[in-house]
């Protein structure tokens, strides 16, 4: 059942561009980075029990790193991808590091003084990220010489990119890997009694889904074409974090259903109501409260969604 539904979903999702026109091409471009965004930020939040405020660092530095190479050195994107990715990832985990000195608030609160540091330079370090006007004037890469100018191309590319990444999702939260992190959320003495590291257990953890949120950073400057450093503000990362629980945490289809929901919002709402981010939390508040496990504990969702947290 849960396979077929993956297939269905999946399939329904390759065929937008040929009946839809590009406004909803690239919408759902938009929606296809924040499901990748708000996945990674699952296996924090959902599966590792480590809610963080944080995150979009992640997909910031990625995107700077790979603009800048670009810009600054003129390399290319089979180069700066890569880069990107790897120093992101390096970053994430010495985050990861100083984070982890610290569970629940303290954890919650060094995320959120990190990312604040990566902000506070994405303004200020004029002479790197060229401050509030962003970095402009970037492209697209071409693999295999497909030109994701293209709407419908950007989109079959990032389709591809977000499957492969639910697909290692899935992977790792369904191995032995990723029962010893549900066990570090729910018994942390336990496990430590029974010989795991928890902290090491964590912090792996920590380092893979700063890997991911750096996939969609990568994924966001190639559709926009330009980085503000406004992408690494605490709303980013509480937008990834509402996306998380209004869909459902610790479940694989609730982000998806989180990301559909906060990025419709954006882009519909926003168009009629001013104040656009006072319905997100309007809707918010009835989630918690009507459906307190998330979207996932509707009935229909419950039969398609892969096992998480009881």
């Amino acid at each position: 059942m849960k396979i077929w539904f993956g297939l269905l979903g999946f399939a329904v999702m390759a065929i937008l561009p040929f009946i839809a026109g590009e406004y909803f091409v690239n919408l759902g471009s938009q929606i296809l980075i924040a499901v990748i965004f708000a996945s990674s930020l699952n296996l924090l939040v959902g599966y590792a029990g480590l809610t963080s405020l944080g995150h979009a660092s992640y997909l910031g530095l990625a995107a700077y790193f790979s603009a800048w190479l670009s810009l600054k050195f003129g390399l290319d994107h089979a180069v700066t991808a890569p880069a990107a990715l790897l120093l992101t990832t390096l970053i994430g985990m010495i985050f990861g590091w100083i984070a982890l000195r610290a569970t629940g608030l303290g954890f919650l609160m060094l995320t959120l003084a990190l990312s604040q540091i990566v902000w506070g330079l994405g303004y200020r370090w004029v002479s790197v990220t060229n401050g509030d006007n962003g970095l402009s004037g970037l492209t697209r890469p071409s693999p295999f010489g497909i030109n994701l100018d293209v709407s419908a191309n950007f989109y079959w590319f990032a389709l591809c990119i977000t499957t492969l990444c639910l697909l290692a999702i899935a992977r790792l939260v369904h191995s032995p890997f990723g029962a010893s992190i549900r066990g570090t959320r729910d018994q942390p003495r336990r496990m430590s009694a029974l010989g795991y590291n928890v902290w090491s257990i964590r912090w792996f953890t920590f380092v893979i889904a700063s890997f991911l949120g750096a996939v969609s950073g990568l994924l966001y400057v190639y559709f926009h074409k330009y980085i503000h450093p406004s992408v690494m503000a605490i709303t980013v990362s509480a937008e990834a974090l509402l996306c998380v629980i209004a869909g459902g945490s610790s479940t694989l289809i609730g982000p998806i259903l989180g990301a559909v929901l906060v990025v419709m919002l954006k882009n519909y709402a926003s168009a009629y109501v001013e104040r656009w981010n006072m319905l997100l939390g309007f809707v918010f508040l009835f989630i918690v409260v009507f459906l307190p496990k998330g979207m996932v504990s509707a009935r229909f969702w419950r039969q398609a969604t892969p096992g998480g947290k009881p």
